[in-house]
């Protein structure tokens, strides 16, 4: 059953990615800066920088497979920051020449995401 085994890589990845992506936040970090939440810049950096890695080093270097590919960019990547899969996909747009649609992708996210929390945190309050 091929799409049980998938399920089973991406929960690999992705339990490793949540240990991960706690040991960031609840390391000394923490109190390094006074109000930047330097652990979550930290974590979607460096995720950031993970899936590019990877995304060049599986296309260009390496054969590996369909599951690793989903143990690390859907499971550990997806857990540790879903930052990362964000910024593939403008990078994505951007390589396929969409610029507007890019851009808009990108601010549209912060921005929007930001209301939506704003939101949350008022709905929640009401309740």
């Amino acid at each position: 059953m091929k799409s049980l085994t998938n399920i089973l890589f991406v929960a690999a990845g992705g339990a490793l990615g949540a240990v991960a992506r706690y040991a960031f936040s609840a390391s000394p970090l923490n109190s390094v800066f006074d109000r930047f939440p330097f652990p979550t810049f930290l974590v979607n950096v460096i995720g950031s920088f993970l899936i590019g890695f990877c995304l060049i080093l599986f296309a260009d270097k390496l054969n590996v497979s369909d599951y690793i590919r989903l143990l690390i960019f859907v499971g550990f990547l997806g857990a540790f920051t879903t930052f990362s899969t964000y910024e593939l996909e403008i990078w994505t747009l951007v390589k396929e020449g969409h610029y507007t649609i890019s851009l808009l992708y990108l601010v549209s996210s912060v921005v929007v995401g930001f209301i939506g929390l704003v939101g949350g945190v008022w709905l929640g309050r009401q309740v």
